[in-house]
């Protein structure tokens, strides 16, 4: 079974979200989902001050094996982008939770937290 941190929140497109307070999430993939794809090789990302709507497509994940789409689990404006995997996009692999996160938004709308799944409800959606 996957590692999912009980502190996170997640969606059935396998981001996760972390709170960091004051409006601002940051988001990667979960360790379920680098597992599913295998070797990653290639992530891109949207711009600093990219607007984002809750569940559309806001970049690309590539790996030896396959290429998904990646889901906005929130809406709000892109602060920061991990520009570190532009070199080192095998960190998604090594390092999901942590060094691997993809961005950061300030949220449009706080109560879309509100319909994230919890920990436990994940790892049942991977389970299953």
């Amino acid at each position: 079974m996957s590692n999912v941190p009980q502190d996170l929140s997640y969606v059935s497109s396998h981001e996760w979200i972390r709170n960091e307070g004051d409006g601002i999430v940051t988001i990667g993939v979960t360790d379920f989902a680098q597992q599913q794809l295998g070797d990653v090789v290639f992530v891109e990302l949207p711009d600093v001050g990219a607007q984002l709507v809750c569940e559309d497509e806001f970049g690309v994940i590539e790996s030896v094996k396959a290429a998904s789409d990646l889901f906005a689990p929130v809406s709000g404006e892109v602060i920061a982008v991990n520009e570190q995997l532009d070199d080192d996009p095998e960190l998604i692999n090594s390092d999901p939770y942590g060094d691997a996160w993809l961005l950061q938004i300030r949220l449009s709308s706080a109560s879309e937290l509100e319909q994230l799944l919890d920990a436990d409800a994940y790892s049942e959606l991977c389970e299953e």
